[in-house]
């Protein structure tokens, strides 16, 4: 079984991706494949577990009877990780708004932090990251956030989700959040010129890095960034990173990055004899079902993602290249 074989036997939500960018599939068919997220696997079991009020396990970030203990882990059940997984998965947006589900998380969903409004967004860099890709996938008025992100990017040029304790610097991982946040701005609105700005402060940040180490020492900024799970969930990683790099540079008509060789090498020797990459360790804590493999396990998801990324990189994309656009 080639690996491309083993990619094509998957739920619909990683396949249609599969078919779009390593199979190079016709559009008639990864986007009937797309439709059946809305009908079979991942997406029709999340879709499922929404509840009447719309949202999911009755919270915004944490479910309504989460109690945090020891060994309870963060749970990735509330609205923000369902939502956040359905539009990564590339569930057809006409369904949730079927649903009028920005309405009534606009009526029936606060935030945990302060009671604030839903679609207001919070303090946190990367709940505003999410919300405001989510916010603009749903159709809701997420105009809010879009300036806070302009309001509270730091003088190194990224963002830290600690800045409300007093943090200065910025971090990789809410920098990371933070440009994904943007890019689905920049993708929806055709981008300002100050959002523009904001992303490409925040890439250099990254960038100025190699995306792996600390520009004081030159070295590695910590153990994460070679541990490559799925899903990415808030953690920064080289093959996360690379990724969004990927889809900026697709989205922007630009070639590679030249930066970004070393977390290329990266991920290229994360690879496996047999073209797999296998699954580190996923972030502790309650999931509605299981999505991919157990840690040591070859991970499809992970196995998408580095060979686009590679595959993207190898090519050497220049502007006016026939390479599939990010959705």
């Amino acid at each position: 079984m080639t690996v491309l074989t083993w990619l094509l036997d998957s739920d619909p939500a990683l396949r249609w991706q599969v078919e779009r960018d390593l199979a190079g599939a016709p559009p008639e068919v990864w986007t009937a494949t797309r439709a059946k997220v809305a009908t079979e696997g991942f997406g029709a079991q999340l879709l499922a577990r929404q509840d009447p009020d719309g949202q999911w396990a009755g919270g915004a970030y944490f479910p309504a009877e989460f109690r945090p203990s020891p060994d309870s882990g963060q749970p990735w059940t509330a609205t923000t990780w369902s939502l956040t997984a359905l539009r990564e998965w590339g569930l057809d947006p006409t369904v949730l708004r079927a649903r009028r589900t920005a309405e009534l998380i606009a009526e029936n969903s606060r935030w945990e932090y302060e009671n604030l409004p839903y679609w207001g967004g919070e303090v946190d860099v990367c709940i505003n990251a999410w919300t405001l890709a989510n916010g603009l996938w749903l159709g809701a008025d997420v105009t809010g956030i879009t300036r806070w992100f302009l309001d509270h990017r730091m003088a190194d040029g990224g963002w830290n989700c600690e800045w409300v304790e007093g943090s200065t610097r910025s971090s990789f991982h809410s920098t990371l959040n933070a440009l994904k946040g943007l890019l689905a701005y920049d993708i929806a609105t055709g981008c300002t010129d100050e959002t523009l700005a904001a992303r490409r402060a925040g890439e250099e940040y990254l960038l100025q890095r190699g995306l792996l180490r600390r520009r004081s020492t030159g070295e590695q900024v910590a153990p994460w960034v070679d541990h490559f799970t799925y899903p990415f969930r808030w953690r920064y990683s080289a093959l996360n990173a690379v990724e969004y790099f990927r889809e900026a540079a697709l989205v922007d008509d630009v070639p590679p990055e030249p930066r970004l060789a070393e977390a290329v090498d990266r991920i290229r020797a994360a690879r496996q004899p047999d073209g797999t990459w296998l699954q580190n360790d996923p972030m502790h804590g309650e999931v509605w079902f299981d999505v991919d493999v157990p840690a040591g396990a070859p991970s499809k998801w992970l196995t998408l993602y580095g060979t686009r990324v590679l595959d993207w990189w190898d090519q050497g994309s220049t502007p006016g290249d026939a390479v599939s656009q990010p959705d």
